[in-house]
């Protein structure tokens, strides 16, 4: 291999290293961009239901583990409960159950069908992962700003 060829291959390596390291660069921050996008979406869906159902801490929907015990206050839980985030594994699936209980009881307070509280369980087969997030966070918008009429 001459110094020509050597020089060559030694650019377009560093090239080539340089558009994928960018590209990687690139996909973390739309990803980090995504998640705050979200965060805000439903820390502000969660802080308008709070104050609809007229809780007095609202604005504990900004504060992450706090959410969770905001949601389960206005589940009719204990906010206690948001404590099994510190116990792995049977904690956590303890507190999903609880947080699927919650927000069913959450949706029925606000006149919708509870059962649009299980859509995220959907996530759990493949290809509808995508889907079942962003129903979800549609299903949440509209608990939070389209009030209904009671249901007989």
């Amino acid at each position: 291999m001459t110094l020509t060829e050597t020089l060559s291959k030694a650019i377009t390596d560093a090239i080539t290293g340089s558009v994928l390291g960018a590209l990687i660069i690139g996909a973390i921050v739309l990803f980090v961009i995504i998640l705050i996008a979200v965060w805000i979406y439903t820390s502000l869906a969660w802080a308008t239901i709070g104050k609809k159902l007229k809780h007095k801490n609202s604005w504990l929907a900004w504060i992450p583990f706090a959410r969770t015990g905001l949601v389960l206050s206005l589940g009719k839980f204990h906010w206690a409960w948001a404590f099994l985030w510190l116990i792995p594994i049977v904690g956590w699936a303890i507190l999903a159950v609880l947080g699927i209980i919650a927000r069913w009881r959450i949706f029925e307070i606000r006149n919708y069908p509870g059962w649009l509280a299980l859509v995220p369980l959907a996530g759990i087969i493949p290809l509808l992962g995508g889907l079942a997030g962003i129903a979800s966070l549609i299903i949440l918008g509209f608990v939070a700003w389209k009030d209904t009429r009671k249901r007989r």
